[in-house]
């Protein structure tokens, strides 16, 4: 049968531009949809836009450092409106970057949302069909609101990029890396932050150290934390909302789901102070509420479980380890397969399905050792085992160190950075690095090579130390603090 294309994409982010460009390479003819803005959820509404707002946010501590230093140095306004217009110019520029780089690749586009009709057929929201010998999904994610009364009044991140003004108070809900970087950053943007996690501890499944140096340094930003609570209610403040005794949006709509019409009549255009209740019983009230409490795969309303595709609990594709869906023709990377929810991931997925598809040389994608980093500040950089993975698999030494850095002590400043190294005691090779320090996630990267090359403890001790530096520990660290 003769296909308009050998492969169409549906989805114009990272790891979907990657792979239609590498596959146009061979020869293929190609085509991709996508009914957003191209650069996906990391140039236009992630990675990039709430990098530059960390390099803002950071700006605001200079001046008591400087002034330790000997230069004298006040804080003015910080100009919300033109570096949002800044940075909305920039991811302009960079959709833009991704047009053309698709554009020059021979690859065809189509600005339209796109749905699967057979294992070889797509839809296309223009109303024009197209066929295609391959067909790879790669639409991302997107984030939800949790299932409270009214929730509907909260943002979500994808929201703060587009603030008409800073607010002046804002509660965070959650307790991941989105969560915690984002209050990281309003804080340093002068908003009163408080974050509401329902768990004991932010940042779930990293390592138990680096965790609470985080929180210690989130704390003494000025960041109110609270854990064990979540909101059970919300509502537009008014006067009636009091410390005393509050008007519960309860009353008229208890149980609502937060996707679905509430029966309260709330503008849903709201942009006033919200009253919220919380699960220890406080209340209070906040300019903004950002919900960071999850994200979902993008596999709503596309026909793929009708053409026999298998949708797993949360909704993400399920796929082999080449990618490939229970139809053969129709494969998917990226976070709508709810594997590694990182953008370097679904680029090399990407790239190991071109290799397997169209170069005949099957390429499994290896999700492990993968180096990550969560820009909260202090900063974070992670590769391999926590040390309670490590535990569970075999008997470790640890070595750990937590210390006030140079710059920062100098200037009177309370913030500890952590390194820390997991090590097997049969084989002596490093199973996990944490660091918590700035420009973590630079030290990481390169930590992250020697890891995946199999380096031993002993490879990092015979490396000789570039000193007077924070990233020294890392190769001093002669006895474990703990073994087991």
């Amino acid at each position: 049968m003769a296909y308009d294309y050998d492969l169409f994409v549906i989805g114009g982010g990272s790891g979907g531009v990657r792979a239609a460009r590498v596959a146009s390479a061979t020869g293929a003819k190609v085509a991709l949809a996508e009914d957003d803005r191209y650069g996906g959820t990391c140039v236009i509404r992630g990675c990039v836009p709430k990098k530059l707002m960390v390099f803002a946010s950071e700006f605001s501590n200079l001046p008591d450092e400087a002034r330790a230093y000997g230069w004298d140095m006040s804080l003015g306004d910080f100009d919300w409106c033109g570096f949002r217009d800044r940075l909305h110019g920039e991811l302009d520029r960079l959709e833009g970057v991704y047009r053309s780089l698709l554009s020059n690749s021979g690859v065809t586009m189509y600005d339209a949302r796109a749905q699967l009709k057979d294992p070889n057929t797509v839809t296309l929201s223009t109303g024009e069909e197209v066929t295609a010998k391959h067909i790879l999904v790669a639409t991302g994610g997107h984030p939800v609101r949790p299932e409270i009364p009214n929730a509907h009044l909260g943002i979500v991140s994808d929201d703060l990029f587009h603030l008409e003004a800073l607010p002046k108070s804002m509660l965070i809900v959650g307790g991941g890396y989105i969560a915690c970087e984002f209050a990281c950053v309003m804080a340093g943007l002068g908003v009163d932050v408080t974050l509401y996690y329902r768990g004991a501890q932010i940042l779930r499944g990293f390592d138990e150290e680096a965790r609470g140096i985080i929180a210690e340094g989130m704390s003494e930003k000025g960041i109110d934390l609270h854990f064990g609570t979540n909101i059970v209610d919300m509502a537009p403040a008014s006067e009636d909302h009091s410390a005393s005794g509050a008007l519960t949006s309860s009353d008229a709509s208890m149980g609502a789901p937060a996707n679905e019409p509430e029966t309260r009549d709330i503008s849903k255009d709201h942009d006033g102070p919200i009253w919220v209740k919380a699960t220890n019983g406080k209340e209070a009230v906040f300019d903004k509420v950002l919900f960071a409490t999850g994200r979902a795969p993008n596999t709503q309303d596309m026909g793929l479980e009708e053409i026999g595709v298998e949708l797993g609990r949360g909704g993400e594709i399920v796929v082999d380890d080449y990618s490939q869906t229970a139809v053969p023709s129709v494969y998917a990377i990226g976070d709508v397969t709810n594997r590694v929810n990182l953008t370097p991931v679904a680029i090399r997925e990407g790239m190991a399905f071109v290799e397997t598809v169209f170069k005949d040389n099957p390429t499994p994608v290896d999700h492990k050792l993968i180096p990550s980093a969560v820009f909260t500040q202090p900063e974070f950089g992670t590769v391999g085992l926590t040390e309670d993975e490590a535990r569970e698999q075999e008997p470790v030494h640890v070595y750990c160190t937590s210390f006030r850095p140079m710059r920062t002590a100098f200037a009177g400043q309370p913030y500890r950075v952590l390194m820390k190294l997991v090590v097997s005691r049969d084989t002596d090779r490093v199973l996990g690095c944490h660091i918590v320090a700035p420009g973590a996630g630079e030290m990481i990267q390169l930590a992250g090579v020697a890891i995946k090359m199999g380096a031993t403890k002993a490879d990092f001790d015979r490396t000789v130390a570039v000193h007077p530096t924070m990233s020294e520990e890392i190769v001093t660290m002669r006895d474990p603090m703990r073994t087991g």
